[in-house]
């Protein structure tokens, strides 16, 4: 199969799925490839936070994103031997401490304000294998595997949106540094119990953090930090003291996690870790989000990262194509506009990491 089109984007996750829209909508013929072949698969990064709300509501898309469902958090909380002992409320004129989107609601609403767009095509189940390159070294198109179909897709500038083990990052030769955070982290998800407040609660468990995320739908999401490459020794230990220390912490919720947290597992290991890279451009070729700047877990920056990212690669993009200059120094538009808050966040990961212990401390009366 032989396709062409202006750009081809890699990757419909949250950021690739509205860079999609954003350009489809400006009469950018535009090709969407994801290797999955549906949007249900597991994704635990899905709570927004103000920035990524303003990108959904400077499109019109947060209503209707809201209509497919989503859950407002009411507060954050530190819990200490059962109580309550500091409480993080929504900043004046804001509804919320963040907003919980299954990732299926919003890439739904995304993919669906798409499809209407004569130059829109998304191809599930399609892999990336190759880039094509012009004889001056420009990237100018791709091999992909939909099936066993070959499948190439020639057009003007290749968008890396395929995560933090970006195939683009890696087939376009872009060097990037790992920067490791000292932990790996366990997730789990368990129905909430009864009257569940929309709330997000943390708890220090052997001096490491243990938080509870509420999610639309009826369900808690459990992350835990545990020590880096720690859990192939975790799980040659019996699971049952290590599951005590959850419900020492939360003891309301015995029922649900003796119900649905049995074994080892039931857990999902991710491995911590973010990166940067010292370009996010070559000539025809550019890469965002995680791909670029893969984000710790800390403060779930980085879907709003990645919607950030794609509002301003989709105006640099459409005045690439104007100019028809897709130059490595044109596509570095997007550093020029988003490197310098990307790494202050991410200093700012690195510093809550360092200084979570002290979100319990607790004053000594005299």
């Amino acid at each position: 199969m032989n396709l062409e089109a202006d750009v081809c984007i890699v990757g419909a996750g949250p950021g690739g799925a509205l860079l999609g829209y954003l350009l489809a909508k400006n009469g950018i013929s535009t090709i969407v490839l994801e290797r999955h072949a549906g949007i249900d698969k597991e994704f635990r990064g899905e709570h927004l936070n103000q920035d990524g709300e303003h990108v959904l509501k400077k499109y019109n898309l947060f209503d209707q994103v809201k209509q497919a469902g989503m859950l407002l958090m009411e507060r954050v909380e530190y819990w200490h031997h059962g109580d309550v002992i500091k409480t993080v409320t929504p900043a004046d004129g804001e509804q919320h401490v963040g907003i919980h989107i299954p990732q299926r609601n919003l890439l739904n609403v995304l993919i669906q304000q798409s499809k209407p767009y004569k130059d829109y095509n998304l191809m599930m189940g399609t892999k990336v294998t190759e880039l094509l390159f012009t004889k001056n070294g420009r990237v100018n198109g791709l091999k992909a595997l939909k099936g066993d179909e070959e499948v190439i897709i020639r057009c003007k500038i290749v968008v890396g949106a395929d995560g933090r083990f970006s195939t683009v990052r890696k087939l376009a030769e872009m060097p990037f540094t790992t920067i490791k955070h000292g932990y790996d982290l366990l997730w789990a998800k368990i129905p909430s119990p009864k009257d569940w407040e929309p709330t997000i609660k943390n708890a220090l468990v052997d001096g490491k953090q243990l938080a509870l995320f509420s999610q639309a739908g009826g369900f808690i999401q459990i992350g835990w930090n545990i020590e880096e490459d720690s859990f192939p020794t975790l799980k040659k230990q019996s699971f049952a003291p290590f599951i005590e220390q959850v419900l020492t912490a939360f003891p309301e919720l015995t029922e649900t996690v003796r119900q649905h947290i049995q074994s080892w597992n039931d857990f999902i290991l991710l491995k911590v870790q973010s990166c940067q890279c010292p370009t996010w451009a070559k000539d025809g070729v550019v890469i965002f989000g995680d791909a670029a700047h893969t984000m710790s877990p800390t403060g779930a920056f980085g879907i709003n990262c990645a919607l950030l990212d794609a509002d301003v690669l989709a105006d640099v993009i459409i005045e690439a194509l104007d100019k028809q200059d897709v130059s490595a120094a044109q596509l570095r538009k997007l550093e020029h506009v988003r490197r310098a808050d990307i790494e202050k966040l991410q200093k700012q990961q690195m510093v809550k990491e360092e200084t979570y212990q002290e979100n319990f401390t607790v004053p000594v009366l005299s």
